[in-house]
């Protein structure tokens, strides 16, 4: 076909190399968990779209609103200027969140969203009277995007930018937790993995701004699931150290890990919170990075008091109008609910792949399944199965997951589970 020829000699593809480009899918049309092929197949997304697209593609009451907005007010500069939806998105957006999470600085993508959470924890820190603490903490396996800072906290060894070198700013990483969710959890910080958090803020704690971590689910680092009590005794340790304490739930807030954020698995409350992807149901990009307002006014008190961020599309009207009818939707129905449900199913399904040589172990929370396999996956030829098979899937390196959207049917997550189950097996 012309245009997939066209396509491959001048537009570049998320990790990809134009000198060898991977075969891709035409897709002519999104709706519900279908993908619909210019080639007359359909796939269904076993992606949610990396993860942003909970309620299926174009739910009607999203589409409605970016019509109704497109036609009043697509863009207007959010320096000295606002807007309804703005007011309206975040009047509902703090409605929900945990009392205290109550100042929302919005940007246009989750890379942004961690990027403004960093500058928020170093702001407020040398505001408060400690300039030294311009360094943050993280946990290995992690992944916060792709732009410089976010990408500095990404696992230095075994994530996708390892290979930036000393281009990329060093940051204080502690192990992995070593609990993971189902285990028991062990008071002994030897055990549970918090010794190395105390240990490290005794010796550096003097310097450190804030640690950030995906909580309870670490994704595209490993899709690894640890135990939620980690983050009460990583709570405390923030605390005791005056060290600010960072939750980037892009990938899992709204719903996806059964809880209706991943924090509610523990009950804790970071000082700044990173939300994105499902913010808008997939509809558009956009993020969103919420403080305290004690770190507000800590950044209030500083030289310069202002933020230092100012993305051109900020707060973009079309963005936010789509995100508040994103959660009139999530408020409509019990869409934690939804992601157990799949959760059972996957969990009952994936189960099988245990016995095989190629599997390593099997994961499932909410609606996330993992298989994660002993060796990479081809990648061309897994692509080009999922297209026969009607499901698609787009796993990288040893890992092969899915997280459909929360409408998913049964005889579809059945679907999406027997063609995880042939490409563990080696198709």
């Amino acid at each position: 076909m012309e245009a997939l020829s066209f396509e491959r000699q001048h537009i570049w593809h998320p990790y990809s190399a134009m000198s060898a480009p991977s075969p891709v899918h035409l897709v002519d049309k999104a709706e519900g968990i279908w993908l619909h092929l210019e080639n007359g197949g359909k796939m269904i997304d076993a992606m949610s779209s990396w993860w942003c697209a909970a309620y299926g593609h174009a739910p009607e009451t999203l589409v409605a609103a970016l019509k109704s907005q497109a036609d009043r007010m697509p863009h207007v500069m959010f320096g000295g200027l606002t807007h309804q939806p703005a007011i309206t998105l975040t009047r509902k957006l703090v409605a929900l969140l945990p009392h205290g999470l109550d100042r929302v600085f919005y940007s246009d993508s989750g890379s942004v969203a961690v990027e403004v959470a960093v500058k928020m924890a170093v702001q407020a820190q040398i505001a408060a009277g400690h300039p030294a603490r311009t360094q943050i903490a993280t946990a290995r396996g992690g992944y916060h995007g792709d732009t410089w800072k976010a990408m500095s906290l990404c696992d230095p060894e075994t994530g996708m930018h390892s290979h930036f070198g000393r281009a990329v700013s060093a940051q204080h990483f502690v192990p992995t937790p070593p609990l993971v969710f189902d285990d028991e959890w062990l008071d002994e910080p030897k055990q549970n993995g918090l010794a190395e958090v105390e240990a490290l803020f005794a010796r550096h704690g003097a310097d450190i701004a804030a640690f950030i971590i995906e909580p309870v689910v670490q994704g595209a680092g490993g899709m690894r699931f640890y135990h939620p009590a980690y983050l009460r005794g990583l709570r405390a340790l923030c605390d005791h150290h005056g060290i600010l304490l960072i939750f980037d739930e892009i990938a899992t807030g709204f719903g996806r890990t059964g809880a209706a954020f991943t924090m509610d698995h523990a009950s804790v409350r970071p000082d700044i919170l990173c939300l994105g992807k499902a913010l808008t149901g997939g509809i558009m990009s956009f993020a969103a990075t919420i403080a305290t307002a004690d770190v507000a006014e800590r950044i209030g008190q500083g030289n310069p008091a202002a933020l230092m961020h100012g993305p051109t599309f900020m707060a973009n009207p079309l963005a936010c109008a789509v995100a508040g009818a994103a959660l009139d939707l999530w408020r409509s129905r019990d869409w934690s609910a939804e992601a157990r449900r799949i959760g059972v199913q996957l969990r009952a399904e994936l189960a099988s792949a245990a016995t095989y040589p190629t599997v390593a172990d099997i994961r499932v929370l909410g609606a996330i399944g993992v298989i994660e396999m002993k060796d990479p996956l081809p990648m061309d030829r897994v692509h080009a199965f999922c297209a026969s098979e009607g499901v698609w899937l787009r796993p990288f390196g040893r890992l092969l997951y899915a997280m459909p959207p929360f409408i998913t049917q049964p005889e579809d997550v059945s679907r999406i589970t027997a063609a995880m189950l042939a490409i563990a097996r080696g198709l």
